[in-house]
């Protein structure tokens, strides 16, 4: 498998698996949040914040999908690479609220790593495909 159909698959699994959870903080907030790994899940008036939360979810997996089905593939790169701070914000804040630790690690510093991965591999893509010599018609 090529390195640009990894960067691929990263991005479209990503992408997908993110409106997944965006749209499972919509329909069921407090089941889905019991496995964020924070030691308290938000109730009353407090889930609220669960629904912006899955709404961020969806936008964000939707830029992925766009960007991947425009062929957008180093403005991919690069998104994917900010987009990587995500899960890296979210594994420090379960690590800082003394949530659960193979979570943080497992779940939310695994994700990082793989979107991060993403994002170098397609900005990669780029400075390969300008160093190789152009095809002249003669």
């Amino acid at each position: 498998m090529t390195t640009s159909r990894i960067a691929t698959a990263l991005s479209l699994l990503g992408g997908l698996f993110i409106i997944y959870v965006g749209i499972n903080y919509l329909v069921v907030p407090v089941a889905t949040a019991a496995g964020f790994g924070l030691p308290v899940v938000p109730e009353g008036d407090a889930v609220a914040f669960l629904n912006l939360k899955g709404v961020r979810d969806i936008v964000s997996g939707l830029v992925i999908l766009g960007l991947l089905a425009t062929k957008q593939r180093f403005a991919l790169g690069v998104a994917m690479l900010a987009t990587s701070l995500t899960p890296f914000g979210d594994m420090t804040t379960v690590l800082s609220w003394h949530g659960s630790t193979a979570t943080a690690l497992g779940v939310h510093g695994f994700t990082a790593v793989l979107v991060a991965l993403a994002g170098i591999l397609l900005i990669r893509e780029r400075r390969v495909s300008s160093t190789e010599p152009a095809l002249v018609a003669e």
